[in-house]
């Protein structure tokens, strides 16, 4: 048999990532030592890096991907300007490849960067080479070709990427005086951490982290990569709930592009943000407690009485969630009859019904539910079991 052949290499693709990442380790380190940055520098550095990732989570990533939420013109223009200075293509390319990685995550075939093929691809490999999981096809995004911003950046992507990543350095350099500078930490070194901090999302957040809402696919949550991808390191929740605005959904958990987000809607930027319901939240996370729990059971011996415990507990389970599937197809019962009302009028009756009340009573048992499987799954993890 042949020897299959290795895709062609992408030069300029390569190209980009190498020499950028080179300067960024040589070069910048070398001035700073040898002339030093002034405080203006890295100001306009953090200022346009914030702007590129943001461009990223909240605009190619949440809003255009997902449909998570909706934005105004203005906003959506800034988003596809400053996404445009990332180098990570246009709207279109970038949307098309995510929606098939959540629709084929770790097929091998079809995942443009699968966690399966190890995790360099998965952060920057699939770039490198002509893979046909990661070619153009915009089947997927005929939505967003009508989009008159995203059409308009795509089809003026190279002049808008060019522009993005040579006229803000150029422009801070004429404004303090010292081009180099801001050519290098504006310029080279904000675009060399946009690019791995987007590509963690691909890589790191798939091997590193754990999985509270769902073991199907590779998905992590990480709170550390969190942080420096603003907010996206909450993986394994996105996975499961990818039309949430939100991927940290706690109020403690760093989220900055949901902040962003949020905040835009006071002022009229925003609109229609999606959230998943708490209580189909809480749902996974206490599937995911009973999944572990008897798998543990599976191997471990003398366990009758939290296997029965367990068993309860799943029993109240089941319960709950046949309710709450009554109480949901009431809600949309009653919404259906109050279309004709005021908006205002039909929530702020909603507000006061015993259907939501219940809601609440049935999120709150699931979360004591939680708890209760925790300490069991404690329980057998250290071995402490009676008979």
């Amino acid at each position: 048999m042949a020897k299959q052949e290795r895709p062609q290499i992408l030069w300029l693709q390569a190209g980009i990532f190498i020499g950028t990442a080179l300067v960024a380790l040589t070069v910048v380190p070398w001035y700073g030592i040898s002339q030093g940055y002034h405080w203006s520098a890295w100001l306009g550095f953090a200022v346009f890096l914030l702007a590129n990732g943001f461009a990223i989570t909240a605009g190619y990533h949440r809003l255009w991907s997902h449909n998570a939420y909706k934005a105004r013109a203005p906003m959506r223009l800034l988003l596809a300007l400053f996404g445009a200075a990332t180098l990570q293509n246009s709207i279109l390319v970038w949307a098309s490849g995510h929606r098939r990685h959540h629709r084929y995550i770790d097929d091998p075939n079809k995942d443009p960067y699968c966690a399966g093929h190890g995790l360099w691809f998965s952060h920057i490999g699939w770039m490198l080479r002509d893979y046909p999981a990661s070619r153009e096809d915009f089947s997927n995004v005929r939505d967003l070709q009508r989009d008159p911003i995203v059409a308009w950046q795509h089809k003026y992507y190279v002049p808008l990427a060019l522009g993005m990543n040579f006229i803000p350095p150029l422009l801070l350099g004429w404004l303090t005086g010292d081009w180099i500078a801001n050519l290098l930490l504006a310029g080279v070194l904000r675009l060399v951490l946009t690019h791995h901090t987007t590509f963690f999302i691909n890589s790191l957040a798939h091997f590193w982290g754990v999985q509270p809402y769902s073991d199907k696919n590779t998905a992590r949550d990480n709170g550390l990569l969190a942080l420096v991808t603003y907010g996206e390191g909450y993986h394994n929740y996105h996975h499961q709930f990818q039309t949430d605005y939100r991927n940290g959904v706690r109020w403690w958990q760093f989220d900055p592009t949901k902040w962003l987000i949020k905040a835009s809607s006071w002022i009229g930027l925003t609109r229609d943000l999606n959230r998943v319901p708490d209580f189909r939240i809480r749902e996974a996370i206490v599937a995911m407690e009973f999944k572990r729990a008897q798998q543990r059971l599976a191997i471990s011996v003398n366990t009758d009485k939290l296997r029965a415990c367990i068993e309860q507990e799943y029993q109240q389970f089941l319960c709950s969630m046949e309710e709450w599937k009554t109480l949901r197809a009431q809600w949309y019962t009653r919404k259906r009859q109050q279309l004709v009302e005021a908006r205002e009028d039909w929530f702020r009756k909603w507000e006061h019904t015993s259907v939501r009340t219940r809601v609440r009573e049935l999120e709150y048992t699931l979360k004591m539910q939680q708890k209760r499987l925790k300490q069991l799954n404690l329980q057998l993890q250290a071995g402490a079991l009676s008979g």
